[in-house]
C-alpha cells in the first residue's frame, strides 16, 4: 500500500494513501459517463429546439458548448472543487501537491495541458503506463506539475495528531489556553484538518472568533486565524506536557 507523507505547517507528518490506478481509471470512467449523458441531453435539446432554431445553428451551438465543456472540464473542476472532478469526488480521491502545500493554479494548469500527452495523442496509453510504473502512481502531467492523487481520508489518526509534542524549548504564546480541555483541542485540530482538505476558511474564521471571545485573547498583529488555531494547539500540548512532568 503506497502512502505519501505530508508535513503540515505545524511540522506534523500526516500519511495519506496514494490513489491506486484502478481508482483513477474508475474516476475517469465516471466523468466519461457524465459526458455521455450530456451528449444524450444535447441530442434531445437539438430535437426539441428544431422547431424554434435553425437546425444548423442549433447543431453548431450544441457542438461548441459540448466541446468547451469537454476540454476545460478537468481544469475548471480541479480549480474550483479543491482538486476533484465529479468522478474523483465520488471515488474520494483528489489532487495533492507532493510537498504538502495547497495545489497552485499553475500546477492544475500543467496537469491539464499535459492531458494532450497523457490522453489525446496516446489515447490514454501514456497516462496508463506512467501511472503504473511511477512510484507515486503519477501520470506525466502529475510528474511535471509535482502532484499526485491521494485518498481524501488521512491514514494518521486525528486524535494522535492533535496531541503531537512540540519541539524542545518552545515558548507558549497564549497561556490562557489552559482554560481549554482535550476535547476542545481535538475539535480545533479537526477544524485545521478540514481546512487543509477543503480550503474552507469560514469554519476557521468562526472557530477562531469563538475562541478569542471565550479566552479573552487579542491576537498579535500579523497572525491570521489559522495560525492562531495552530498556535493554541501547540501551546496546549507544551503546557500540558510540562505540567505532566512536574
Amino acid at each position: 500500500m503506497q502512502t505519501i507523507r505530508i508535513t503540515t505547517s505545524q511540522n506534523i507528518d500526516i500519511d495519506y494513501e496514494i490513489a491506486g490506478l484502478g481508482e483513477r481509471i474508475l474516476a475517469l470512467l465516471i466523468d466519461y459517463v457524465l459526458f455521455f449523458l450530456l451528449y444524450i441531453l444535447g441530442i434531445i435539446f437539438m430535437a426539441i429546439s428544431g422547431g424554434f432554431v435553425a437546425p444548423r445553428v442549433g447543431l453548431i451551438v450544441t457542438v461548441v458548448i459540448y466541446f468547451a465543456l469537454f476540454v476545460f472540464y478537468d481544469l475548471v473542476c480541479e480549480v474550483f472543487m479543491n482538486g476533484q472532478s465529479i468522478g474523483k469526488r465520488i471515488m474520494k480521491i483528489r489532487v495533492m501537491s507532493l510537498d504538502g502545500s495547497r495545489v497552485a493554479f499553475g500546477q492544475y494548469l500543467l496537469r491539464w495541458l499535459f492531458r494532450i500527452v497523457d490522453f489525446t495523442f496516446t489515447f490514454g496509453g501514456c497516462a496508463l503506463i506512467s501511472a503504473a510504473v511511477s512510484t507515486k502512481c503519477q501520470r506525466v502531467g502529475d510528474i511535471v506539475a509535482g502532484t499526485t492523487l491521494i485518498k481524501t481520508s488521512p491514514r494518521t489518526q486525528n486524535d494522535s495528531l492533535a496531541f503531537a509534542p512540540v519541539y524542545e524549548g518552545y515558548t507558549p504564546v497564549f497561556n490562557g489556553v489552559t482554560q481549554l480541555r482535550d476535547k476542545d483541542i481535538i475539535l480545533i485540530h479537526e477544524v485545521i484538518t478540514s481546512y487543509i482538505k477543503t480550503g474552507n476558511t469560514v469554519v476557521v474564521y468562526t472557530t477562531a472568533a469563538q475562541l478569542k471571545n471565550v479566552l479573552g485573547i487579542n491576537i498579535p498583529a500579523g497572525m491570521d486565524d489559522l495560525l492562531f488555531l495552530q498556535t493554541l494547539v501547540r501551546d496546549y500540548n507544551h503546557i500540558t506536557a510540562v505540567n505532566a512532568d512536574v
